[in-house]
């Protein structure tokens, strides 16, 4: 079973790990287009403006291009301790087994998919980010990344948000949105909130020692694990919470 997550735009400072080698990284097929993608990036950063534009951030987040400056030469380190945040606070990765992180996959916009223990440098790219000469990195990484989720050979679970699903849609994967209930019944979708829960759903799919082989396993293995999971169709699963 692999467990796709979205990234986070804060990223963790620093690292221990050399500088970035894309042969180091899992998915070795998605190499050239990183390659190009970083480079590209790293370019962007030496206009201020543009890269501004390009990723949608302000002159305070000067640092942010700093970062981007230096992705060929700054030290590295584990994808799930470089990504920070709601989600991975709750993922807490850290206490994990080895094992149970390699069952985690990143969908980066800069990397395409990266492999939990992958070494990669802090940056900053979004799924929205614009940059100049490209329609959007979903024409860039769709025809790459889908084929990869699709014939992973394993169960995928997609714990994406829509943007990052959007770089790369897997058909067959199990879905999980989460919605909260009132005491009247009435629901509605969770947005920020859901990053907590769905961190909270990831490390529990990948510390299991069950292998659930579709939607149905799924759900039973978080409905074992003490959550409020219901099936809404063949790939999609609804985790409930309390509002």
């Amino acid at each position: 079973m692999l467990v796709v997550l979205p990234p986070s735009e804060t990223k963790a400072p620093g690292g221990r790990g050399r500088p970035l080698d894309l042969d180091a990284l899992s998915f070795p097929s998605l190499n050239p287009t990183r390659k190009v993608l970083v480079d590209e990036v790293v370019a962007l950063a030496a206009d201020l403006p543009a890269s501004r534009a390009a990723l949608d951030i302000s002159e305070r987040q000067d640092d942010e291009i700093a970062r981007n400056a230096a992705l060929w030469t700054s030290r590295t380190a584990p994808a799930l301790r470089r990504y920070t945040g709601v989600l991975y606070d709750a993922l807490d990765a850290a206490s994990l087994t080895p094992a149970a992180r390699q069952r985690l996959v990143v969908c980066s916009a800069l990397f395409g998919l990266v492999g939990g223990t992958d070494p990669i440098p802090a940056y900053r790219l979004s799924g929205g980010s614009a940059l100049p000469g490209r329609d959007g990195l979903r024409v860039t990484w769709r025809p790459e990344i889908s084929p990869l989720l699709e014939d992973a050979g394993d169960l995928v679970v997609d714990l994406r948000s829509g943007p990052y699903m959007a770089l790369g849609p897997a058909r067959g994967a199990v879905t999980l949105d989460v919605h909260s209930e009132a005491a009247d019944g009435s629901r509605t979708v969770v947005s920020h909130a859901n990053k907590s829960h769905k961190g909270h759903a990831a490390r529990l799919l990948a510390s299991s020692r069950r292998r659930p082989k579709d939607a149905g396993g799924v759900l039973a293995l978080l409905r074992d694990a003490g959550l409020r999971v219901e099936q809404a169709s063949d790939h999609a699963l609804v985790l409930v919470v309390p509002r």
